[in-house]
């Protein structure tokens, strides 16, 4: 499984590159905020909800603290998705967030 640090993906969203960001933690922590353009699906609907995902794109997952988005990133890749780990999650997040 692939990872890249917070500070790496904030530095790629800044410099204009066009990620796709999946945001998998719960209703309550996202309404804090979360990272501008990503795509919110909880842990516990990733599986349900891959099919709303292109199998050709690259995906990068984060969370809290980069446990549930593990956990997504293993269900996405046993489905054949390629998948990013952002390690230390929102809670390590520096960049803009949107409520």
């Amino acid at each position: 499984m692939k990872t890249i640090s917070t500070k790496e993906l904030q530095d790629r969203l800044e410099a204009g590159e066009q990620l796709n960001v999946i945001d998998v933690r719960e209703d309550d922590e996202v309404a804090v905020g979360m990272i501008e353009g990503a795509k919110h699906i909880p842990l516990g609907e990733v599986e349900e909800r891959a099919n709303e995902l292109d199998a050709g794109q690259e995906y990068f997952l984060v969370c809290r603290a980069g446990r549930r988005s593990e956990m997504a990133c293993g269900i996405l890749e046993e489905k054949g998705f390629q998948t990013v780990n952002v390690e230390g999650g929102m809670t390590d997040w520096a960049g803009e967030t949107i409520a």
